[in-house]
Parts: C-alpha cells; sequence; structure tokens
C-alpha cells in the first residue's frame, strides 16, 4: 500500500507533499539530533535556540496545506480518525483560549500550547509519509546508524551527556537526555517496523538498547523493551511458542538480574530496577499523589494550571486535572479504541504490514508513556492517532477495490 501522492496543480505548490512530509521528519526528530550534538561540541552557536519549537512552527503551514489538499482531492481522506483527532484539538483549544481570558499561568498555556501544535505536526507526518518511499527509508536508516555512532562515541563512564563535554557555546540551549532519546526512538522505530529480516530487527534492537542504556533515558529504554515481543510476536507464525519463548527469557533476566546489573556501568537506567532509590520515581509518585487530591476535590471539571510550572503529573491525571473528566475520557478512549482495533483487525493477520506495525507500536508507547511517564498530549499521541489512520485508510482503499473487483467478476 503506497500513501496518498498529492500533486496539486496550481503552480505556487509545485513540491509534491510526500517529499514535504519526509523532510519534516527527518528535521524535526534526526534533525534534532543533529543540532543539538553540533551546538553541544561547539560547533555552532544557538541558531534556532531550542530548535524543536521554532522548527515545528515553521514547518506546521506546509503540513496543513498538503494535509488539507489530500482532503479536497479525496473526501475519504477525512475519515473518522481524522474527524475524532481535529475534534480532540478543537475541545483542547478551547479550554486553553478560556484559561488565557481568565489571567492562568502563562507558562503553561505555552506548554500546552505547543504540545498541540507538535501534535498537529507529527500526527500530518504519520498521515501521509511513505513507508515504501526508498530514499526516505534509507536516509531514516542512514540517520539512526549516525545517531547510534554518536551516542557510543562520545559517551563518558557510561553515559552520554554532551553538557560534560562543556564545548556548548550556548548550554543554556543544549538539549537533555530525553530530547535526544525523543528522536532515537522515532527513528528507530520508522526503520524496525518496516524491516522483514529478523536478523536485521536483532541487529537494531541491540543498537537501540545499547544508544538509549547510555542515553538514560528511561521512558524510552523501557518502550523498546515493551516493544520487541510485540513486534516479534506480530511477525511470528506461531503465536504460541513465541510467547513462551519471551516468557521463559523473561523468567531468566529475572533470576539473573542481578548478575547482569553487576556488568553493566553505573547509569540512571539502572533505577528501573528500584525506583525507591530513584528521586525522580520518587518525584512523579509525590506529584501523581496531589494531582489525585485535585481531582477528587474537582473532579468534574479540574483544576488548570494549579500546580508551578513544570510540576504535572507525569501520566494521564495531568488530562484530568487540566482538562476536566471530559477531557480524560476523551483523551483514553483515543488511545484504547485503536488499540482494541488492531488487536482484533490486523495483529494476528498472516500478511504482514509496516503500517500496521508502526500504528500498533506507536499506540502501545502512546498508552505507556500515558500510563507511567510523560505529559499529555504528547507528540507520541499525535504521531499513534495519525499511523493508525493512515493503516486504516490503506485497509479501507484495499476492501473498497475488493469489492469492486467481485462485483465486475
Amino acid at each position: 500500500m503506497h500513501a496518498l501522492d498529492i500533486r496539486p496543480s496550481r503552480s505556487w505548490v509545485a513540491i509534491d507533499g510526500r517529499i514535504t512530509v519526509h523532510l519534516a521528519f527527518l528535521l524535526l526528530f534526526p534533525g534534532f539530533f543533529f543540532y543539538h550534538t553540533l551546538l553541544g561540541l561547539g560547533f555552532i552557536p544557538a541558531v534556532l535556540g531550542g530548535y524543536f519549537s521554532p522548527v515545528a512552527l515553521m514547518l506546521t503551514p506546509p503540513l496543513m496545506c498538503f494535509y488539507l489538499l489530500a482532503v479536497k482531492k479525496d473526501k475519504k481522506y477525512f475519515a473518522s480518525t481524522d474527524f475524532y483527532f481535529a475534534l480532540f484539538v478543537a475541545y483542547y483549544s478551547l479550554v486553553l483560549a478560556a484559561n488565557f481570558a481568565a489571567g492562568t499561568n502563562r507558562m503553561i498555556l505555552q506548554r500546552y500550547i505547543f504540545s498541540l501544535i507538535f501534535c498537529i505536526d507529527t500526527f500530518i507526518i504519520f498521515r501521509m509519509m511513505d513507508l515504501n518511499d526508498r530514499l526516505f527509508g534509507l536516509l531514516a536508516g542512514a540517520a539512526l546508524f549516525l545517531m547510534s555512532a554518536i551516542t557510543f562515541y562520545f559517551s563518558i563512564d557510561g553515559f552520554f551527556y554532551l553538557r560534560s563535554l562543556d564545548e556548548a557555546t550556548n548550554p543554556d540551549s543544549l538539549a537533555t537526555y530525553q530530547g535526544f532519546a525523543r528522536s532515537y526512538i522515532y527513528g528507530f522505530l520508522i526503520v524496525v517496523c518496516v524491516v522483514k529480516s529478523i536478523g536485521v530487527r536483532v541487529l537494531l534492537y541491540g543498537l537501540a538498547i545499547s544508544s538509549l542504556f547510555l542515553n538514560g533515558a528511561r521512558s524510552e529504554f523501557s518502550a523498546v523493551l515493551f516493544l520487541i515481543p510485540v513486534i516479534e510476536l506480530y511477525h511470528a507464525k506461531n503465536k504460541f511458542y513465541s510467547i513462551m519463548l519471551v516468557f521463559f527469557l523473561l523468567a531468566w533476566l529475572g533470576l539473573n538480574a542481578e548478575s547482569i546489573i553487576g556488568m553493566l556501568p553505573d547509569n540512571r537506567i539502572l533505577q528501573l530496577f528500584d525506583l525507591s532509590h530513584s528521586s525522580s520515581g520518587v518525584a512523579r509518585e509525590q506529584l501523581s499523589r496531589e494531582a489525585w487530591r485535585t481531582i477528587t476535590e474537582n473532579p468534574a471539571f479540574g483544576d488548570f494550571g494549579s500546580y508551578a510550572d513544570g510540576h504535572y503529573a507525569h501520566n494521564i491525571l495531568c488530562a484530568w486535572v487540566d482538562f476536566g473528566l471530559v477531557g480524560f475520557v476523551f483523551f483514553a478512549a483515543l488511545l484504547v479504541w485503536p488499540a482494541l482495533y488492531l488487536l482484533a483487525d490486523g495483529y494476528f493477520s498472516r500478511k504482514k504490514s509496516g503500517e500496521f506495525l508502526i500504528a500498533c507500536s506507536f499506540v502501545c508507547i502512546s498508552i505507556l508513556w500515558a500510563l507511567t511517564a510523560k505529559a499529555v498530549p504528547d507528540m507520541g499521541f499525535g504521531a499513534a492517532l495519525g499511523a493508525f489512520a493512515r493503516y486504516r485508510y490503506g485497509r479501507d482503499n484495499m476492501r473498497r477495490q475488493a469489492a469492486v473487483g467481485q462485483q465486475l467478476s
């Protein structure tokens, strides 16, 4: 299945929409990683500040333009998933506008406005990208291997942290480890979901686990570990034996965890095995308790911005605090519904699809992050719904074509 190839007739839109979408992905994710690497090594000043926000804002108009042209060209392109995402954006925008008028903390409002823009951009990118485009695949693969090489080369004492090199001309603008990890896992998923060879996938798993371990980003590291059995069970011809293999592997790791940890360099990833000694884990638990207290006091509407900037619950409870019960239920439904649909519609299908797998992977990690780690809405949510909408559009197209073929025969 190929994504929609948009070739508008108007002279002022001369570029193929697919090219713009692919370029947007490369700029936002590998581009972010390479920009901050150059910044951290002192090769460039912070000409674009933190990079992601200005680049995302610059890309939003052309992405919106090509998305709307796609809908104009094919009315069926705007399907139910697109409608629900648009409704989600409208609801959150109304809440933000109301709180802006009420004089709510401007920093918190700004954070949510940018989060919404990031979700819109990633939704369109993953809605319109073509995983069958050979050049895009080669560029994404090359970027992933280069990001891995940079992580290995510049790691010091088992940790990749460019601030420790003390070379950045603008250290305040240098990304944290989470920003580097975000770029890495997005690039990793684009590549691994289209690879058919189990040998190449194992190589990619090794690269991703090693790179994210050195990076120290626990959320992204956990997401890769979580996705490996999801991806391999999808590819497996015999699901039962594969499940048993995963079970025994997990049991072996559990029994040998202490000796394995002893062989690894000291790293904040190891805190995953004992969260009681993690200052971040303790802080997040406290923030979750405070969020739940706010919810019990304001169950229907929540209490937008009722915390210091940055001190939000790093899980789905922040959706209830800031957007009320309706926003919480709406957000949860937009993740649970695609997960159930994908499980029933394609996970056990004999015919394998990169479009299905990337949708399934982003839906899975978006649920994982919403429950354990990320603010709501995280841009992974936009990527998940965009990939899911693309998969459904392609699936519906094939069914329509099959029905027409049956009628003609």
